[in-house]
């Protein structure tokens, strides 16, 4: 138990009834009700999954109004590019000093839902498609920020994919689906990292709103993870207060101005609520505030500058280099460029909503592009909303273009068109965005484009552009990160964490969102992101975890620390690493699982672990890995647990979900087997798959081989070839039945399929 436990329990039997009501439900916009007689304080919670948004004059949740100057960091994505544990974890302390600083108790982030569809508005909070690289980065966060004594609140507890009809959509998937990739992101850092808090979804998951979602909330979050924190509503996420504190919700905010206490004391007097579940919610709430008052420093400041120039170094190692032909980059010093776009002065460089900063300041690409240059820069603004200033905007840019040796073209989505609230309705950069690089690659061969954006965009001038940069918001330093990599001082090293699909149509929930009539059905299951990709045999623009740098790396061959393992034990995959080229560099090494093919459906592999390794020239590293039974596992609905099926699995290391560099094989042997029960229509294909099967199928051959019967001497079963051993496979045993002549009739096929079953008993 927590250990402020056992004086909150105290604190709420001096309790009254309405106060403990009022205890679970806001103060205010930002705080929690606080009781001076008992010397218990408000805690204080504030916005900023990836910078801090307090606000002390009017309040709300959607970024409308002014926040105290704070820096605004890497966005989600571009955090999850990086690929660093240790950068991630002291991005989150440095958010932990700044709300220290500004006396939050509790920061509400981080953000980590599964980026389903590239059109999701608030894809800029989210990390990735991948619930192993999300749950890894969001553990790193949470871990960082609380060393400092400051809470977190990891959200949004769950499926919440989409921002249209985001507050009441029902989110309908199988109970795979939703264990495997959407709690699987939770999962991980609630039980390694434990937030103080988690933040329910404003969605219905299977027909009950995540707030009154007892099998999300209690079943499977507090016991089956273990979690001991609070559970807060999302703003003004709470349908049925009385409904959601039966199933597991402790706090609702903001503040519902007493018709939540209302409902909650309707509650209690029909029964629906229990005060035994009001006085266990008080306590947890209570724990929290006791831990805020516990690690409070009234004289806690923090070092803009310091922070500022961190943000810079967090940029440098996330910006991702997506395509480089010719190594135009780095850019030497002298080289005369043309500079071109609006977001080269004016960067979209942060997010939008609840995650909008008041940033303490912020580099501009163009001057800090000058700074290093060292020769010619020309700049056009290339590109206008007006279409008349556009005309000339683009004629201007191509001359510039045109004059120079290499051109700069900057581009992305601008504010306001991917928001909290509002997804987008398409892929597409906007129209006089796209103009203005077709124009420029017709002057320009040597063109870099650099783009700046939330989520995956199309480019369908891509095999055109010499290369390109993926920024994705790259905070308030992204200028000054961004113009020490064009100009090659940094090496650039991230990795994207989502893929970029050639158009909108390829991605997998193309056909299931936004949903209608209040449900959106999850019908790609578990084949989000490159798990579809890789299956459909679908290429993509650019895949998961690629990204390039100015070095090379050479890969080893894989060893593994056994050739056999069973679900009790682990296994140690080493591989090492050299850098082959002439600049430092670091290489993130991904693991990947691939599963054998059986009677369920896996992706082709999966991301199972992944290190970020720095090199100087010539210098390797061994990287290790250690898997467990779960790494090999997918969620059986039959079985309602995570089963690992027997088989010869391989362990693959990769530069990107496209770039497998080695891989080794290990057999998996599980404590149990499971066997589906033989029946009349099985085919011959399953009933070979396990040993009493194989069994009966030699019965089978033998007793119509022993009846001489030339005609069924001809039959498929005894020809050795492998054609026709595969069309046998398909065959079920009635057809069997049916084809022997009444040799093999239905009551001896009967006993022998009992007989198979009852050998099968000892297995599942």
């Amino acid at each position: 138990m927590n250990e402020y436990s056992e004086k909150a329990q105290q604190l709420v039997a001096q309790l009254t009834l309405d106060e403990k009501l009022s205890l679970l439900t806001g103060k205010n916009f930002w705080g929690t009700q606080p009781f001076p007689r008992l010397g218990v304080s408000s805690m204080e919670v504030a916005d900023g999954p990836y910078g801090l948004r307090k606000q002390v004059g009017i309040s709300d949740h959607m970024g409308w109004n002014k926040s105290q100057p704070a820096v605004a960091y890497v966005s989600g994505p571009g955090m999850a590019s990086s690929w660093d544990k240790d950068l991630i974890r002291e991005a989150g302390r440095h958010l932990g000093v700044e709300a220290k600083a500004a006396g939050v108790d509790i920061l509400l982030g981080p953000a980590i839902n599964i980026v389903r569809t590239p059109l999701c508005g608030r894809n800029f909070e989210y990390y990735s498609e991948d619930p192993r690289l999300t749950g890894e980065m969001a553990a790193a966060y949470i871990k960082g920020v609380q060393s400092t004594g400051v809470g977190t609140c990891i959200k949004h507890f769950a499926a919440n994919n989409q921002e249209k009809d985001r507050e009441y959509i029902d989110a309908v998937m199988d109970e795979r689906t939703l264990r495997e990739i959407y709690l699987a992101a939770f999962e991980r850092p609630i039980k390694e990292a434990k937030p103080w808090s988690v933040m329910t979804a404003l969605n219905k998951v299977n027909g009950d709103y995540c707030s009154e979602n007892r099998t999300l909330l209690q079943d499977i979050l507090r016991d089956e993870w273990g979690y001991e924190g609070f559970v807060m509503s999302d703003w003004n996420g709470v349908n049925d207060r009385a409904k959601a504190l039966a199933a597991g919700l402790d706090l609702e905010m903001p503040c519902s101005h007493g018709v939540g206490e209302e409902r909650i004391r309707q509650g209690l007097a029909d029964g629906t609520v229990t005060e035994e579940e009001v006085d266990e919610s008080c306590r947890r709430i209570l724990c929290a505030v006791l831990q805020s008052e516990a690690n409070r420093d009234p004289n806690a400041t923090w070092n803009e500058p310091a922070h500022h120039d961190f943000a810079r170094q967090l940029a440098e190692r996330c910006v991702i280099l997506l395509k480089n032909e010719g190594n135009i980059l780095p850019l030497s010093a002298g080289t005369k460029i043309a500079v071109l776009g609006e977001f080269a002065t004016e960067p979209r460089f942060q997010m939008d909503g609840s995650a909008l900063v008041n940033p303490t300041r912020h580099d501009v690409p163009l001057e800090k592009i000058k700074e290093k240059a060292g020769g010619q820069v020309l700049y056009g603004k290339g590109c206008s909303r007006d279409p008349e200033e556009q005309a000339a905007l683009l004629a201007e840019a191509e001359r510039l273009a045109a004059e120079a040796d290499v051109a700069l073209v900057f581009a992305g989505l601008p504010a306001g068109v991917e928001a909290e609230g509002k997804d987008r309705k398409d892929m597409k950069i906007p129209a006089y965005h796209d103009a203005l690089i077709r124009r420029v690659l017709a002057a320009q061969k040597n063109t870099v484009v650099v783009l700046c954006n939330g989520s995956p965009v199309e480019m369908p001038w891509e095999k055109d552009a010499a290369a390109i940069v993926e920024c994705f918001l790259g905070g308030q330093a992204l200028g000054g990160a961004l113009a020490n990599i064009l100009y090659g001082e940094v090496n650039p090293s991230g990795k994207l964490p989502v893929t970029f699909p050639k158009a909108l149509e390829n991605n997998p929930a193309y056909l299931n969102y936004p949903g209608q009539g209040g449900r959106v059905e999850y019908q790609e299951g578990v084949f989000v992101g490159y798990r579809y990709y890789d299956v459909k045999h679908i290429d993509p623009l650019f895949c998961f975890g690629h990204g390039l740098s100015y070095t090379t790396f050479g890969y080893g061959d894989m060893t593994l620390s056994a050739e056999h393992m069973g679900d009790d034990d682990t296994l140690t995959a080493r591989v090492t690493v050299t850098n082959t080229g002439s600049r430092a560099g670091a290489e993130v090494v991904q693991l990947y699982v691939a599963a054998p093919k059986g009677a369920v459906l896996r992706p082709e592999k999966e991301l199972r672990g992944f290190e970020k390794v720095f090199l100087q020239p010539g210098e390797s590293k061994t990287v290790e890995f250690t898997l467990t039974r779960r790494d090999f596992a997918y969620y059986d609905m039959e079985l309602g647990e995570w089963y690992a099926p027997e088989g010869e699995y391989k362990v693959l290391a990769a530069s990107s979900s496209r770039d497998v560099r080695c891989e080794a094989p290990v057999q998996y042997h599980p404590a149990r087997i499971k066997r589906r029960e033989i029946t009349g229509w099985s085919t011959i294909g399953e009933l070979r798959a396990c040993q009493a099967g194989q069994e009966m199928y030699g019965q089978i051959r033998s007793i119509l081989k022993a009846s001489g019967n030339p005609r069924v001497l001809e039959l498929p079963l005894f020809d050795e070839s492998e054609q026709a051993k595969e069309r046998v496979n398909d065959l079920p045993l009635r057809m069997v039945t049916l084809l022997s002549d009444n040799i093999l009739n239905n009551d001896i096929m009967d006993r022998l399929i009992a007989e198979c079953n009852q050998k099968a008993l000892q297995t599942v």
